[in-house]
């Protein structure tokens, strides 16, 4: 006998608004960063708008998968096509690895050929880069906890503010000192560091993408639920994962011998959306005891 229930009590949040403001923005600010590099010779300046770029590719692909994830199922994608957000999730930590090392490698070759730069100059546009990468990050920064699609999106967002934020010292360093090397220098520096972040965003996304249970979600404590329900006496073939990066699907074998079925489906159904972030539930329920070896979940 199986049950499935499929309990969206929390909407994902509507994400257009803040990527149309974060697109506009961004494609305002590289054209702006871009001109000013080229004109100075700032390599932090290029490295930076450069990066944004990269930021405008990865926010519009979020946002097509973030429109492609409300889309209802159909006979060829039975599920939907919310896998969409874990695949644009991961192209955002990709994208983000690959400008760093390109930003790395320019910046290691400045140290043999230093161009001299107006620290000013530089110190103005990264200002302005600090205002349109944080404004842009805070769009996503209430979303970005439970969905890792608006997660990768917030973090380009913030580390460009971060680079930008460098650029500013970089400019100050070169105004006070008039030592060039320093701008290269903060470009490496500022990389390696989005670089740790950008990793962890792509061990998440593939994580995901490898059918993983999603982080916050404990397998152990959901088979201790629904084990101590009344009428249960094992479960096993327990399976989490996700469908998209906001919402997380359920399939177990409960072996059951209560007397009030459609009130225990609804409470656990409920229960594990309420208590785990698990909307999409299906439990097949038997009455014979469970007979196979290492995959039984004591109750």
């Amino acid at each position: 006998m199986a049950h499935d229930h499929a309990h969206d009590h929390r909407a994902p949040a509507d994400l257009g608004p803040a990527f149309r403001w974060s697109v506009a923005l961004n494609t305002a600010y590289v054209l702006i960063e871009a001109a000013a590099g080229f004109l100075t010779g700032s390599l932090a300046l290029l490295a930076d708008a450069a990066h944004n770029l990269t930021d405008v590719a990865g926010l519009l692909i979020a946002w097509g998968a973030a429109v492609l994830a409300k889309r209802a199922g159909s006979q060829a994608h039975t599920w939907g096509l919310g896998r969409a957000t874990i695949m644009a999730a991961m192209f955002n930590a990709i994208a983000i690895i690959v400008g760093v090392g390109a930003v790395i490698w320019e910046a290691s070759h400045r140290f043999h050929t230093p161009v001299e730069v107006p620290g000013t100059t530089i110190l103005w546009v990264a200002l302005i880069g600090i205002a349109v990468n944080t404004g842009s990050a805070l769009l996503f920064m209430k979303s970005q906890k439970d969905d890792l699609n608006a997660k990768g999106a917030f973090l380009h967002m913030a580390a460009d503010a971060a680079v930008s934020g460098a650029v500013v010292l970089a400019a100050l360093g070169i105004i006070l000192t008039g030592k060039t090397w320093i701008d290269p220098a903060v470009a490496i520096a500022v990389s390696l560091l989005i670089s740790v972040t950008a990793t962890g965003l792509l061990r998440a996304s593939l994580h995901l993408s490898l059918d993983g249970v999603p982080d916050g979600i404990d397998p152990q404590a959901v088979a201790t639920f629904i084990g101590n329900q009344p009428g249960v006496s094992n479960v096993h073939d327990l399976h989490i994962w996700a469908l998209s990066t906001t919402k997380t699907a359920l399939a177990a074998h409960v072996v059951w011998q209560g007397p009030d079925v459609d009130d225990f489906l609804d409470h656990v159904t409920d229960e594990l959306e309420h208590d785990f972030g698990i909307s999409h539930v299906t439990l097949q329920l038997e009455t014979a005891p469970c007979e196979r070896a290492g995959i039984c979940l004591a109750t």
